[in-house]
């Protein structure tokens, strides 16, 4: 199985998850998801594999998050899902898929748990940020 990350490269943690993979020896499979967004059944799918509520997947920071009024308790998964899939940008990045399991990967250092060799030497984040394992 391929490691594949769904990544936005405006994103720093994206960009620092796709930089420790490649340091891994793994050249994934990168989905630019705002460019090719995942379709709904691929995102249940995937919300579904990391175990996580539908709204754990929400962005807020830069989405139209609040403007959509997504901070409503009353909204059922079926509606955070539509508004997710309307607009891409309200679903949470990075999303790594390896044969170890599916993560969300906020922080990037959580991609280490499901990579296929999670030894990959000394790494400093764009931020200046040393990961040590």
């Amino acid at each position: 199985m391929t490691v594949t990350i769904y990544h936005n490269p405006a994103c720093g943690t994206s960009r620092n998850t796709l930089a420790m993979i490649r340091q891994s020896g793994e050249e994934p499979v990168v989905i630019e998801y705002l460019k090719t967004p995942p379709g709904r059944e691929e995102l249940v799918k995937l919300i579904a594999a990391m175990g996580l509520p539908v709204r754990d997947l929400l962005r807020q920071k830069g989405t139209p998050y609040d403007e959509l009024g997504l901070c409503n308790p009353d909204l059922i998964d079926d509606q955070l899902l539509d508004r997710m899939i309307a607009h891409p940008i309200l679903i949470n990045r990075p999303i790594v898929v390896t044969e170890k399991g599916v993560r969300l990967c906020r922080p990037s250092e959580l991609v280490l748990d499901i990579l296929p060799n999670p030894d990959i030497g000394p790494f400093t984040k764009e931020d200046g940020e040393v990961v040590v394992r």
